[in-house]
């Protein structure tokens, strides 16, 4: 009888420490999935003010104009939702978007020589930097809770703890991300 006591206050310490371990991997996707969502905030914050300050330059340009805020309209109501997948793809145009408008800045030498204009690019491209590493940092910690969950003997009872797999932040099969840079050198 003593002995059944033991494996069992055993096995329930074991269950607590498995627990523990789940719900601390668990909080630290949320945390990384959180900061993700703490830079696009920042980058909806910084397209307002870029859009106004080239919109004079680039009268010319005003379907990329509309497509940014249009596409900055749709990614900032999509994080609201906390749907990753809509968040990824909604983002995934607004980056695109955004490549083409710093693309066409290029050749407005007005712009190019206005500094509240390379400053707010300065802080947009840190910005894209700053996505990038937090979503990475986002796949490491869901990556760690995912295989903490698959992995033996943890696995047995992950599922009916009540845990379960975290999504990845991966680009869309069909995202034009994923398509190599056309590099043209000729001059």
């Amino acid at each position: 009888m003593l002995v059944f006591v033991i494996v069992l206050l055993g096995l329930g310490a074991w269950m607590v420490i498995i627990f523990n371990g789940l719900v601390t991997l668990r909080n630290r996707v949320a945390n990384a999935f959180r900061q993700i969502d703490v830079q696009l905030k920042r980058r909806h914050d910084l397209i307002p003010n870029l859009i106004e300050s080239v919109k004079g330059e680039m009268k010319f340009e005003k379907e990329t104009l509309e497509r940014v805020i249009l596409a900055r309209g749709a990614a900032v109501s999509a994080g609201q939702g906390g749907n990753m997948n809509e968040v990824l793809a909604k983002e995934g145009m607004l980056t695109q978007a955004l490549g083409k408008l710093m693309a066409l800045s290029e050749n407005y030498p007005n712009l190019k020589a206005n500094e509240a204009v390379r400053t707010l690019m300065e802080e947009l491209t840190h910005t894209e930097n700053q996505i990038g590493f937090s979503r990475q940092l986002y796949n490491d910690e869901a990556t760690k809770f995912n295989t903490k969950q698959q992995v033996f003997p943890t696995n047995l009872f992950s599922a009916m703890l009540g845990f379960s797999a975290s999504d990845l932040w991966e680009l869309p099969a069909d995202s034009p991300d994923r398509e190599t840079p056309k590099v043209n050198l000729a001059i």
